[in-house]
């Protein structure tokens, strides 16, 4: 059951179990949550369950092919160009740049750093995570 304050974030993990969306600053500040609805990037700690129906919903878990289990482009592209390091803003980072690539197929690196410009991470270098962008759109040509 879904109670009309439940955010899309707390569905997911807390009635799905789907833990792979991770809440950080929980006032969508920090990107960590993010989601594609309709193929676009949402915060899912400042969404609405209930403004969600009738949309698709896609989680970092949904990016795996279903047939094969293979990883996506993009996420396999963040283990070749080690582009997480804790892993925790990660999910975040691959779900806004699989929402660019959808609408950009080959975004120039001043598009990708626009971006992921929501997103926040104390870890690693946006070097990495560049790179690992740039190589999956580039891969898409």
């Amino acid at each position: 059951q879904v109670q009309p304050q439940h955010t899309l974030a707390y569905t997911l993990r807390e009635t799905l179990g789907l833990i792979g969306t991770k809440v950080s600053c929980d006032r969508g500040a920090c990107g960590s949550c993010t989601v594609l609805m309709d193929g676009k990037a949402v915060l899912s700690c400042t969404t609405l369950t209930v403004e969600c129906e009738g949309r698709q919903i896609t989680t970092i878990e949904g990016l795996r092919d279903r047939e094969t289990g293979k990883l996506d482009p993009l996420q396999q592209a963040f283990i070749d160009y080690t582009a997480f390091q804790c892993g925790f803003c990660t999910p975040g980072m691959i779900m806004s740049a699989k929402a660019l690539l959808n609408e950009n197929p080959s975004p120039t690196e001043t598009e990708v750093k626009d971006g992921l410009s929501g997103n926040f991470c104390r870890c690693i270098s946006p070097y990495q995570v560049l790179k690992a962008v740039m190589a999956t759109s580039q891969k898409a040509r």
